[in-house]
């Protein structure tokens, strides 16, 4: 069998594994070793062990569970609800102000956990019912929290940039400086399109009055805040700084973040702390099998030359490279529609990094571009988590209201992506000033 053809019954098979309900994980190794049983032979199956287990041989790998740990402690605490009560408190006044201030708490908690459930959950629950009191539209206190959850894998630090540095040999302290200014754009837009939509229908706090607080209250609610924050930014520090590895860096991250959720939100009881010791085990835990499993799947694909005769194939089309970095994109889009970011992370980095690379595209600019897809993924039909979290927060608006407030920051990311396409530099010139232009 031809490999493009092969490679197309392997696209058709791996879909309707997928779903079928099994886990992703053992969704690629069913796929992965049926396919080696056919068409190669039991003989290869001596080597998936070594595969597995080589792929987790990578010491960046460390970095996933403790930045998981990070979020998963603060995450257990009120520090969502405190993060959000403080920009309530301080952007009250702003036209918008309200729905202004959850974006801002989405984009700071969801980039201290690092988990758009996570974000929606915490932030929604309170965001959601007071905008809706003050006379929002559902439709945008729903889609601006589901929207706001999605840049936690954008703003660093991020482990879907750690997947992507780890699958493509790329530096990951480079990646997670790439995703910073994208990242402050994507909020930017995401915050001028919900004062624009709460000014054109008439709703928010510029009709009802907002709830004005003193300097008093506005200063209180700091010291429960602002050592996240610093845990954050000493983190971010010492990445970009030299001063330690991601891994190394991610560790005292996730130290410090265990002990300001015991010592400032009073986490003391056992109970508390092994549920966030088991909930980040058990996330971990997926990542690494996602990954392990991605491993012997991207083997299975080069050792049928299916890797390759796509790659080919591409290169010979007489394109032009745009139309090509645009046919990726619409991939992408389609398959983060159905699967998690990780796990199209970890499937379509071997084929499209070479190709990408090769038409001329920077590798970093990719990684951003790449991630704004995955998060518009994580706010559409049909698997759309964020829009069934925030669903199941506010039951009583209707999922089509939550898809359709939400579909006006799909279009700001695919906004941003066009910007990105323009200023490139928006994504390259952080880390090229910081660390130097990349080899």
């Amino acid at each position: 069998m031809e490999p493009l053809t092969l490679g197309a019954l392997v696209a058709v098979v791996t879909i309707l594994v997928l779903f079928s309900g099994v886990s992703v994980a053992v969704g690629l190794l069913i796929v992965a070793t049926g396919f080696l049983l056919v068409f190669d032979g039991p003989a290869s199956f001596e080597l998936l062990p070594e595969l597995f287990f080589g792929k987790l041989d990578n010491f960046a790998l460390l970095s996933i569970p403790m930045f998981v740990i990070m979020g998963a402690s603060i995450s257990s605490t009120r520090a969502g609800a405190d993060l959000y009560e403080a920009l309530e408190r301080w952007m009250t006044r702003v036209p918008g102000g309200l729905v202004v201030s959850n974006l801002g708490a989405c984009a700071l908690f969801s980039a201290m956990s690092g988990s758009s459930p996570a974000t929606c959950a915490a932030i929604g629950k309170m965001g959601i019912p007071e905008m809706r009191k003050r006379g929002y539209p559902d439709g945008v206190a729903a889609g601006s929290i589901a929207a706001g959850g999605t840049l936690g894998i954008l703003i660093p630090p991020s482990v879907t940039m750690i997947v992507y540095g780890i699958a493509t040999e790329t530096s990951i302290g480079r990646l997670f400086l790439a995703g910073v200014l994208p990242g402050l754009l994507l909020v930017g837009l995401f915050m001028l399109w919900s004062i624009y939509s709460t000014w054109r229908q008439g709703g928010g706090d510029t009709a009802l009055g907002a709830t004005r607080y003193s300097w008093k209250q506005k200063i209180e609610v700091l010291p429960r805040v602002i050592p996240f924050l610093l845990i954050i930014l000493g983190v971010l520090y010492a990445l970009y700084g030299g001063v330690a590895t991601p891994s190394e860096t991610a560790a005292v991250g996730a130290l410090l973040c265990v002990l300001a959720a015991v010592f400032i939100y009073r986490l003391f009881r056992f109970n508390a702390l092994w549920a966030v010791l088991r909930d980040s085990t058990r996330e971990s835990v997926m990542i690494l099998f996602i990954i392990g499993a991605a491993g012997v799947f991207a083997f299975m694909l080069s050792n049928l030359f299916i890797t390759q005769a796509i790659a080919e194939w591409i290169a010979e089309l007489d394109v032009n490279r745009w139309v090509l970095m645009g046919a990726i994109n619409l991939f992408l889009l389609v398959a983060g529609f159905f699967l998690p970011p990780v796990a199209v992370i970890l499937m379509a980095a071997p084929i499209l990094f070479p190709i990408v690379v090769s038409a001329g595209f920077d590798p970093y600019w990719f990684a951003v571009v790449l991630t704004i897809n995955m998060e518009i993924g994580l706010i559409t039909p049909p698997v759309g988590l964020n829009l069934y979290v925030i669903n199941g927060i506010a039951p009583d608006i209707p999922l089509k209201t939550i898809l359709l407030g939400s579909m006006p920051f799909v279009l700001c990311m695919v906004l941003s992506i066009v910007i990105l396409s323009v200023f490139p530099s928006i994504a390259t010139w952080l880390p090229d000033t910081l660390m130097g232009p990349a080899q």
